[in-house]
């Protein structure tokens, strides 16, 4: 089982967040997520939203770190990447 995590430097909701991935499958990440003990709502289209004090517990459980950028292409190229939908009136 091989996942990846980005470091904790995304704001939301008044925490800082990390974004969790494989390059394997949805049901991988799903399954390294029930590990964490990430609940469901926290899977957003191809990844989980994991915060900031959760990081170390998942790298601790086998999560690789990489960067930012690292982990989108490794999702990109896995074909596993799915994009937002564009916002009515805006084109991509």
């Amino acid at each position: 089982m091989t996942v990846y995590i980005d470091p904790p430097t995304w704001p939301g909701h008044g925490r800082v967040w990390s974004h969790l991935v494989s390059d394997r499958s949805y049901a991988e990440l799903h399954a390294f997520a029930r590990l964490l003990g990430a609940p469901e709502r926290a899977f957003e289209r191809d990844h989980y939203d994991i915060p900031a004090a959760s990081y170390l517990h998942a790298v601790r459980l086998g999560a690789v770190e990489v960067g930012s950028k690292e982990l989108v292409r490794r999702l990109t190229a896995a074909g596993l990447r799915r994009r937002k939908p564009p916002r009515a009136g805006r084109t991509p």
